[in-house]
């Protein structure tokens, strides 16, 4: 049987492409593009409107802790697998939340346009908070979705999809956003932007209830709620080194998270334009991590996935040092070009490889509960100290060393996926979603 970690067959370039074209892999893509801009919305966007805005840099950092609703959103994950929707319901478990969750973000989105910050800076964040609500618990029913949807040998084609997806989402909502408030304001801009929560609710509709989704007994009394929320995590470290995969989980990203959460605060400061913000920051990066994400299809598909995540991991390292490099320089457009391109590259990379190991550490009957614990784990460290003191280790240290430091903070990570790759704990991490086959995912699983 194919798995998802099973990397001995070494297929053509062309054999490489043609997955991309399938049913499900295509469904990724516009799951993706609906995932990636609330985080626009809340991130880049909102940082670069606070800054034009005249807010200060400390309080714009701050505001990154609006990203923290994301790594709580295992807290009301095992709601999306148990609890059925009544009258929508009768789409399907998964279908059923993503109309529900997809009209959750637009009404989300709509009401952060039409708040002023440089009026109330308080109702600005809790407008943001209420965005991250939205845009996790769409993540949750998202990333659900795609991975029962993808069979174990489409994980790492389907990761591609749904990243290059979530950057057509991301960065088009960014650029999409940028023009428009120059032209018409804010509030123009965001309400434009919430009809991107269409194409997954779209596509829940045309392709329907997935195959692999394993229902478990609904939950009525409290005990069965209370085993509903245990039962992830119980499963998860049932798993041999269950404490070690969780810690790599926790640091593989501290640095990458560091940097991209401040780079629109750097562009600020080097002077660079709107309009050029939108050509690099958008335009060179959309495509270099377009780029990232077809190499690193191709790499987790000939390399196997031990290797091409520890490539990434390496790539991602060494791209911070970029954003050092255009600290050091100064306006240059030919240097923004350079650490964008090369950055989303890496970025475009990891998404595919790194992603995939995530989606296949799942279990089929807590998809939903388990890919949000470890997707909410791989940023919240990173998250944490960016909200926190990533505004003041820029004014102490200056931009360079700043990023010099992250990638420092990136180099843990490495060695500790080495260590277990030598271990064997790669392979023993992996749970069903990463093994099971579309046609053995119809069972009925009684709790």
């Amino acid at each position: 049987m194919a798995t998802a970690q099973n990397g001995s067959a070494r297929p053509s370039l062309i054999q490489s492409v043609k997955p991309y074209l399938e049913k499900a892999p295509l469904a990724a893509l516009f799951l993706g593009i609906s995932s990636g801009f609330p985080y626009a919305m809340i991130g880049a966007t909102l940082t670069t409107r606070l800054a034009q805005d005249g807010i200060d840099k400390k309080a714009v950092t701050a505001f990154s802790l609006a990203f923290l609703v994301y790594n709580l959103k295992w807290l009301w994950a095992w709601v999306v697998d148990g609890v059925e929707l009544p009258i929508i319901g009768r789409l399907g478990q998964r279908v059923s939340w993503l109309i529900v969750a997809g009209l959750f973000v637009i009404a989300a989105v709509v009401n952060l346009g039409l708040v002023d910050p440089k009026a109330s800076l308080m109702q600005t964040a809790y407008a943001a908070v209420l965005v991250g609500i939205a845009g996790a618990t769409f993540d949750i029913v998202i990333d659900a979705y795609r991975i029962e949807l993808l069979s174990p040998e489409q994980l790492g084609v389907g990761s591609g999809m749904s990243q290059y997806g979530w950057r057509i989402g991301s960065a088009g909502a960014g650029a999409v956003a940028l023009v428009i408030a120059a032209r018409y304001g804010w509030g123009p801009a965001y309400i434009s932007c919430a009809a991107l929560a269409l194409p997954a609710m779209l596509a829940g509709l045309f392709a329907g209830e997935p195959e692999r989704h394993r229902e478990a007994t609904r939950r009525k009394g409290l005990s069965e709620v209370g085993a509903a929320i245990a039962g992830p995590l119980v499963e998860f470290f049932e798993r041999r080194g269950a404490v070690v995969i969780l810690l790599f989980i926790l640091v593989h990203k501290i640095g990458d998270t560091l940097a991209n959460l401040t780079l629109r605060l750097l562009f600020d400061s080097l002077g660079f334009s709107n309009d050029e913000i939108a050509l690099y920051d958008v335009g060179v990066g959309f495509w270099a991590y377009l780029i990232g994400i077809f190499v690193g299809g191709v790499i987790y598909a000939r390399m196997g996935m031990k290797r091409s995540v520890l490539l990434s991991l390496w790539l991602m390292a060494v791209s911070n040092l970029s954003f050092a490099l255009l600290a050091a320089a100064g306006h240059s457009n030919a240097g923004m070009a350079g650490a964008i391109g090369f950055e989303n590259f890496a970025s475009g990379v990891g998404g595919v490889t790194v992603v995939a190991y995530f989606s296949a550490l799942t279990d089929l009957r807590f998809t939903a509960a388990q890919y949000a614990m470890i997707s909410a784990a791989a940023s919240v460290v990173g998250r944490f100290l960016t909200g926190t003191s990533a505004g003041a280790l820029v004014d102490a240290f200056g931009y360079v060393n700043f990023y010099l430091l992250t990638t420092v903070a990136a180099l843990p990570g490495i060695l500790l996926f080495w260590l277990m790759i030598r271990s064997g704990l790669i392979d023993a991490s992996i749970g069903t979603a990463g093994t099971i086959e579309p046609a053995k995912g119809l069972a009925k699983i009684e709790e």
